[in-house]
């Protein structure tokens, strides 16, 4: 079997750490601990009254019967037992992919999106077809273009909703669309959404509760900024959680007491999580429109609410060569459109804590001033 390099995450792999303003990441600013422990507003004393009671065993094998049922309410009609809990969504796309697919089999993705939806498909040797998504429609694929792809043999469709890099959100009509021409076929509907949009995050629709073959993947990475706890999850239908079991057994023993302890303690407080992140994502992205409307070599299809964005940048240079060059002599780091086969843009990360934003533009607009 044979992959391709992940092309974002080599990226950061070689080059976060050089970072001094890293606007390049697509998850809301991680809280540290002393933040998450005051969510209870008694310091932790929640969180290590659970903790002190359990001991450091393996835990829960697919997660406690506690985080199952904070995440099942997290969906319309999901029963806990379908919450299967994984290494992130990473692990939860991995586990899906891994248990769905074989080889032959026909898969439709939209593209570009998260890495793993296509080219994990092709190392299991599926035929991939991409489904383009349009800067001059907002981001969206079409439509007609899917009931063209669409075959009576297509086993998955994998959708990244909000999708990384634009921050492009397909709204509940759409993603009806979609599930109609899926279910003429029997085929799945995968889609990982990690990225809620929080200006109006009750209006978000997952694929679980619009499809009986629709799967969800989630973690706490993007929307409740806890990504060092590495916890993911998959949400299905009764029968592929079933199928996801025999798998999993394979991946993943269990995440860990301490993680699955602090992802329930997470998703209990979720409201304050996401009151905290919404006013930093709406302070910040208003900052971001501003700096748009002023910088003459940037444009974009503005995010909803979501914590990636994918600008154009007016550069006469290879964009990969622009970009180590702006973190060599600025320390801004973003992510080079290419990464995503897409040059000439870049994924631009504007939900870090606002003082790294705010300085991170400015340096960047100064670079770009040597093409005037």
């Amino acid at each position: 079997m044979k992959i391709a390099g992940f092309g974002v995450e080599e990226w950061l792999n070689k080059w976060e750490k050089s970072a001094t303003y890293d606007i390049s990441q697509s998850t809301i600013s991680s809280m540290t601990m002393q933040e998450a422990l005051a969510l209870d507003g008694h310091q932790g004393a929640e969180f290590y009254d659970m903790l002190d009671k359990e001991k450091m065993n393996y835990g829960w094998i697919e997660g406690s019967p506690e985080f199952k049922a904070e995440v099942a309410k997290l969906y319309a009609d999901v029963d806990s037992e379908n919450i299967l809990q994984t290494n992130g969504a990473t692990g939860a796309n991995h586990l899906a992919l891994y248990a769905l697919i074989e080889p032959g089999d026909h898969v439709i993705s939209e593209y570009p999106s998260y890495q793993q939806l296509y080219d994990i498909p092709k190392s299991l040797g599926a035929t991939v077809d991409f489904w383009h998504i349009h800067e001059d429609k907002q981001w969206y694929p079409d439509i007609e273009e899917l009931k063209a792809l669409i075959r009576p043999d297509t086993k998955m469709i994998c959708l990244n909703n909000a999708n990384n890099p634009t921050g492009t959100l397909l709204d509940e009509a759409f993603l009806k669309q979609v599930v109609a021409l899926a279910d003429q076929v029997g085929a799945y509907v995968l889609v990982d959404e990690v990225y809620l949009p929080l200006d109006h995050p009750e209006a978000f629709t997952s694929i679980v509760d619009l499809y009986d073959r629709g799967i969800a993947t989630n973690s706490l990475s993007k929307t409740y900024s806890m990504p060092g706890i590495r916890i993911g999850w998959t949400a299905s239908n009764h029968e592929v959680a079933d199928i996801f079991r025999k798998y999993r057994d394979y991946t993943m023993i269990c995440a860990g007491v301490f993680n699955d302890l602090m992802a329930t303690y997470i998703l209990k407080h979720r409201k304050q999580v996401l009151a905290r992140n919404q006013q930093l994502v709406l302070n910040n992205l208003n900052i971001y429109r501003q700096w748009i409307a002023s910088e003459a070599r940037a444009s974009v299809v503005m995010p909803q609410a979501v914590s990636t964005s994918f600008p154009k940048l007016d550069v006469p240079d290879d964009i990969e060569d622009f970009c180590v060059r702006l973190l060599k002599e600025t320390g801004v780091l973003l992510v080079p459109g290419n990464r995503f086969d897409m040059p000439g843009h870049v994924r631009l990360g504007y939900c870090a804590d606002e003082a790294t934003l705010k300085e991170g533009l400015k340096r960047l607009s100064g670079f770009l001033r040597q093409y005037d």
